[in-house]
């Protein structure tokens, strides 16, 4: 879709003209641009030194010579502890890492079970106070329109009273200017009892 959009797509102008240029380079470390630039220059990947691991002897010139042999021998000593810790942290990752993790794993499991029960929880809430409005809101528009209609009512029947009322002061106008009339005519029948 996006493709397809770009193919009908034509702007007119660089509408990216107002940022400022691209600078892919600002994230790398010298050790990146050096390896781009032996990737660049298609230079053979420097293998990972051993030397530290090797145990050479004496030079040529002090093979005689026990101070040069105990260096030799202090040095494979080294070399040895530093792999027998290496073994024993391995032993100790195999026995202990497994159930570690377990325990890890298991920790954030509950942490999980627990903090759904809480969303759970708070959901529930969070339903319960919307009914509560819900039904606050339905009760107080049923309120209004029985208000409402009780209103209309007694307005309706307050302009029934006020033309009762108009209606008997025209008759007590004319029975003042004409008081024979009070025999001959009765009172209006419309009017509010």
């Amino acid at each position: 879709m996006v493709e397809e959009e770009c193919r009908r797509y034509r702007p007119t102008k660089n509408y990216l003209e107002h940022l400022p240029p691209l600078n892919i380079s600002s994230f790398e470390t010298q050790i990146m641009h050096n390896e781009f630039e032996r990737l660049q220059n298609r230079l053979p990947m420097e293998t990972i030194s051993m030397k530290r691991y090797e145990l050479p002897p004496p030079p040529s010139g002090k093979l005689n010579e026990l101070s040069a042999w105990a260096e030799c021998v202090d040095n494979s000593h080294a070399q040895l502890e530093h792999q027998a810790v290496r073994i024993l942290n391995l032993q100790l990752m195999m026995e202990y890492c497994c159930p570690a993790w377990q325990r890890y794993i298991q920790t954030l499991q509950d942490m999980e079970k627990k903090a759904s029960k809480k969303l759970a929880t708070l959901r529930q809430a969070l339903q319960e106070v919307n009914w509560q409005r819900k039904s606050l809101q339905t009760k107080g528009g049923d309120q209004l329109k029985s208000l409402e209609a009780k209103w209309v009512a007694l307005v309706s029947h307050n302009y029934e009273i006020e033309q009762a009322c108009v209606m008997a002061e025209e008759y007590i106008q004319r029975v003042k200017q004409d008081p024979e009339l009070i025999n001959t005519q009765t009172v209006p029948s419309n009017s509010v009892q």
